[in-house]
């Protein structure tokens, strides 16, 4: 599913400076901004003909106002211009995309140029970001089009192609070709996304490329311990991952002795055994987004000896170029000394189908909310900690290792807390994986005190956090969590997991079996009037045409509970609900009751509170939270986490219980919503299309 974006989800939130990557700047300063850029284009050679946000100019052509302009693009002598002000004959692709179409300009988002660079490789995944028919010819109109993965959809971001130069020279990213500008607007389409060009002043990797590819991050510190790191970037390539890297240990972006930048991302783009005339040794490709500034050091582009120990064929093969591009080989050993960092990203299904020769995981995606006092238990020193949600993970497909004769089942769990910049908030993350019987589907309080976690990860207030391993073939159970009780926060959670194996959502046992319902025995009539008797009820205060309006329904249910089992629950009655009670029952559209309206309202309150009284285990004439779910089974409903959060928010009293004239509103709502839903449904998609005034007289009326 694609969603048009006018104004990105996290666009108004400005960039990350050097101290810190999440912070922010004020709304008025971007309103500032804004209004600059409005009074920029306002006095250049292109005003608009209208104040509107996304006008067409003079020109016919196309005016993205909601592009938040910062000082970077504000400085003297900044002007900006479409691309057919700068050369004759504009392409947006020339001779095909390639990772070699990227050099830096005077920004230092190498971050996302290195992002870039690694999602040109992959043809399938470049176009479902940059949409390939876009051009400065056919249907030209000023605006082009791009995607980004937002926490589990793709999001379209249109901008104007107006970009900053100085000297009718590009400000920011260019192409080596000088007629070519898919990537320079695809630099500005993402710096829309995230706040503007200034937004994209440092960072890291690994942000860019989930928001360009919809995969899986992890880092990696260099060097790897007991590990074959040639044979394991070769699995990772294999299965697509996009791989950057990068030097910590020096001053930005400053050169080492044999070329390489330090705080500066780079892009691996290939990893090969090669074969020389002394024997074979394992090289990396790398590239340097900023198109020249190369590693001088073995297996370097320019008057390396070690190149004339390779045949001219083997070196076609691996399709090496000698100019200063900025990509280079290496050895695998100068690598891990030249580098200290590794950033990959996993691809998953998210991609569509995927290139030839690659092999994504399956990725399984759950939304889920901890919600205070409901969903939202903290850290496993919490004694809330039960109350996370729970993620049934079966693994059955066991990893093929040639010559490994353990069975393993490889996954990777990633938990990501949802527009954080947005909100201007962080949480600590943290995600434990529990191993679980063949036949059980959920963790108890009681079991989680008993069963210690066989993986988990370190507390972080990262966007996202993963647990990478194996485990043997069998059943576990996952919980994320936040570092405290009652922190309220959205999260996408992504299982992967080689084809075979799976991740659900934990099924909570129920804890009364539904079938008791169905035993031939109706508590209600011990707690309700007779059908003879409602009648009377009815008469006694219906008005005078035989109606029963909300206020006359509010006195009727008081007196009718007062007598039996449920007296006392009357308090709780309000006139609201009786005034959803009426219109939700309402045939006429007319917000009263008639005596065959009422009757069957009757009858669902008969039947409902059979229900309650079952699983009102403590007679309290409430039920406990716990006690909702199986209620709402028993009646018909289907639940589901997102339900029982959305009943604990809305529908229950302070201490969460709800009390019966609650419980008969709640499925009153519950019932006439979902039938209103499929009487739209007429196909069965589970999607409905409905008219603004259908709309309103749906949730309005209600």
């Amino acid at each position: 599913m694609i969603k048009s974006l006018s104004v990105s989800s996290e666009n108004s939130l400005p960039p990350p400076d050097s101290d810190d990557l999440d912070s922010v700047c004020s709304d008025e300063l971007m309103g500032s901004q804004s209004r600059h850029w409005l009074a920029d284009l306002m006095a250049s050679d292109m005003p608009s003909d209208s104040g509107e946000l996304g006008s067409v100019g003079r020109d016919g052509l196309y005016v993205d106002y909601t592009f938040p302009v910062g000082d970077l693009e504000m400085k003297s002598g900044v002007r900006w211009k479409r691309p057919k002000e700068l050369c004759m004959s504009p392409q947006f692709i020339v001779d095909g995309a390639s990772r070699l179409d990227i050099c830096q300009g005077k920004l230092s988002d190498c971050w996302v140029l290195s992002a870039i660079a690694s999602v040109a490789i992959h043809p399938n995944l470049l176009k479902k970001v940059v949409p390939l028919t876009q051009s400065f010819e056919k249907d030209y109109n000023g605006s082009f089009t791009f995607r980004f993965w937002q926490y589990g959809e793709w999001e379209e971001v249109r901008v104007d192609d107006l970009l900053p130069t100085l000297g009718n020279k590009l400000v920011y990213l260019s192409s080596p070709e000088r007629n070519e500008f898919w990537s320079s607007l695809l630099e500005k389409a993402y710096a829309k996304l995230k706040g503007g060009y200034r937004a994209l002043e440092m960072g890291y990797p690994h942000e860019a490329m989930v928001d360009m590819t919809g995969g899986v991050t992890e880092v990696f510190n260099l060097p790897l311990v007991s590990v074959n790191l040639p044979e394991l970037l070769r699995n990772l390539l294999a299965k697509g991952a996009l791989i950057n890297c990068a030097n910590g240990k020096g001053p930005l972006e400053q050169k080492n002795q044999l070329g390489i930048l330090f705080k500066h991302a780079y892009s691996m783009t290939a990893v090969e055994r090669v074969k020389t005339s002394n024997g074979f040794v394992d090289l990396v490709r790398i590239l340097n987004p900023w198109g020249n500034t190369e590693w001088t050091g073995p297996w370097s582009d320019i008057n390396s000896g070690e190149w004339r120990t390779v045949s001219p064929e083997e070196q076609s093969r691996l399709n090496r170029v000698r100019r200063e591009d900025g990509e280079f080989w290496m050895s695998v050993f100068d690598f891990q000394l030249n580098f200290d960092m590794v950033e990959v990203c996993h691809l998953t299904q998210a991609l569509g189908e995927p290139d030839a020769g690659v092999k994504p995981w399956n990725c399984v995606m759950h939304h889920g909310d901890w919600v205070p006092n409901i969903s939202a238990g903290g850290s496993r020193n919490s004694n809330l900690y039960w109350q996370n949600p729970q993620f049934l993970l079966d693994l059955t497909e066991v990893d093929f290792v040639p010559g490994n004769t353990t069975k393993t089942c490889s996954f990777i769990v990633a938990l990501m807390q949802k527009y954080q910049r947005l909100r201007r908030i962080r949480v600590h993350l943290f995600l434990h994986i529990y191993p679980a019987h063949p036949k059980t589907t959920f963790l108890s309080s009681e079991d989680l005190l008993k069963i210690p976690p066989i993986c988990y990860n370190h507390y972080a207030s990262g966007r996202e956090v993963i647990i990478h391993s194996s485990l043997p073939p069998g059943r576990y159970i996952i919980i994320p969590s936040t570092s405290e009780p009652n922190q309220h926060g959205e999260f996408l959670l992504r299982v992967l997991t080689e084809p075979g194996n799976s991740a659900t959502p934990a099924q909570k046992p129920t804890p009364h079996d539904v079938s008791l319902i169905k035993e031939p025995s109706y508590p209600h009539q011990a707690a309700l009037p007779s059908l003879v008797s409602i009648r009377q009820l009815f008469n006694k205060h219906s008005d005078k045409k035989g109606s029963c309006k909300p206020l006359n329904l509010h006195r009727l249910l008081s007196e009718a509970v007062q007598g039996g089992v449920l007296a006392g629950s009357e308090r709780y009655l309000s006139l609201e609900h009786c005034k959803s009670l009426v219109v939700l029952m309402d045939s006429h559209g007319i917000a009263r009751l008639d005596w065959d309206d009422f009757k069957t309202l009757w009858n669902k309150i008969r039947k409902w509170t059979d229900i309650f009284l079952v699983y009102d285990t403590n007679k309290t004439h409430h039920l406990e939270y716990r006690e909702v779910e199986p209620a709402l089974k028993a009646a018909g409903i289907t639940v589901n986490d997102l339900l029982l959060q959305l009943v604990g928010l809305r529908y229950t009293e302070p201490d969460l219980t709800i009390s019966y004239p609650g419980f008969l509103y709640l499925l009153m709502k519950l019932e006439t919503m979902i039938h209103k839903f499929q009487a739209y449904d007429m196909m069965g998609q589970e999607t409905i299309t409905i008219s603004y005034s259908q709309w309103l007289h749906m949730t309005m009326y209600n």
